[in-house]
């Protein structure tokens, strides 16, 4: 990127980003909104339920359903970090958002995504001690050791998330300010700066491989641990029921992942429609999914939600 000329930053000052429309047809902003609209309250209500069946039922008072209510609660909070926004852009002219709401909005999405990448492989590996080391479950996998592998997701995407967003929202502002995106990503944000941003965009790729790539890669150890473990088994019968325990992680997983890897770690040469489709996939489809990916693949969940519908 060619350096822009540094004497324009005292005439102009960015002070609000512009979102361009979601789409470039008008006729469909108005069915794009009711659609966004259902998904949204879908994931409001669908994770909300499972934060209120992991507690108040007894039975769900384990670690695996610790992480899930954690996990719910990420949900929430990362669809509603960017999704009210573009709502309220849809039915708006002026599509704008603050310098300081985008600086949020940015922190907000980031923080509760690097949580979210930690917690699952958090997760994973509640699966892979649950199923290979059986007899060690309660020692391994204590209330001690939730809360600290909890923590330590939080706290990750707490620092990671504030250095990421005060690095990038101390570089000026000078010029363009329409981001071509539904809400304040990085990537389309570079793009606005007036200086060359090569570092920034280098830093964020080194973010996006050690907070993706790497609990990624730690997911599918567990998992190869745990494929081993299954097939040793002689029943049929058992193998099912195991991995039963955990495939609906592995499809959580894979929905999260597939779409922020190809967003975060793939070539330039993409293009922004394509960008928006695959960040909704992970910012609404994936949170939207989950409950019920827990609900219909999981019978002790599906025992204490008839538990709690008969109280």
């Amino acid at each position: 990127k060619n350096l822009r000329d540094m004497t324009s930053w005292n005439h102009t000052v960015v002070t609000y980003f512009q979102f361009l429309p979601f789409s470039s047809i008008p006729e469909i902003q108005g069915s794009l909104f009711c659609l966004v609209l259902l998904m949204y309250l879908s994931t409001l209500l669908g994770n909300t339920l499972i934060i209120v069946i992991t507690m108040v039922d007894a039975a769900l008072h384990s670690p695996m359903y610790f992480f899930l209510k954690n996990l719910s609660f990420l949900e929430i909070g990362y669809t509603t970090s960017t999704i009210p926004k573009m709502l309220v852009n849809f039915l708006s002219q002026r599509k704008s958002i603050s310098f300081l709401g985008c600086a949020t909005q940015m922190y907000a999405f980031a923080l509760l995504g690097i949580t979210e990448c930690c917690l699952l492989a958090a997760m994973a590996y509640d699966r892979y001690v649950a199923i290979c080391h059986p007899l060690h479950y309660t020692t391994m996998m204590s209330w001690n050791v939730c809360f600290l592998l909890s923590a330590v997701s939080w706290l990750m995407g707490v620092l990671v998330a504030f250095g990421q967003t005060a690095f990038s929202f101390t570089l000026p502002f000078c010029g363009p300010n329409r981001i071509n995106h539904f809400f304040c990503d990085l990537p389309p944000l570079l793009k606005l700066a007036c200086v060359d941003t090569y570092k920034n965009e280098i830093i964020t790729y080194i973010i996006a491989v050690l907070f993706l790539m790497v609990p990624f890669l730690l997911i599918i150890v567990s998992y190869v641990q745990i494929l081993h473990t299954i097939f040793k088994m002689p029943s049929a019968s058992d193998k099912r029921k195991t991995f039963s325990t955990c495939s609906s992680h592995l499809v959580v997983v894979t929905l999260f992942y597939g779409s922020g890897i190809v967003t975060y770690l793939r070539p330039k040469a993409h293009s922004s429609s394509s960008n928006k489709l695959l960040s909704l996939s992970y910012t609404l489809m994936s949170p939207m999914m989950n409950p019920l990916i827990y609900s219909l693949r999981n019978k002790e969940v599906k025992q204490a939600l008839k538990r709690l519908i008969a109280k």
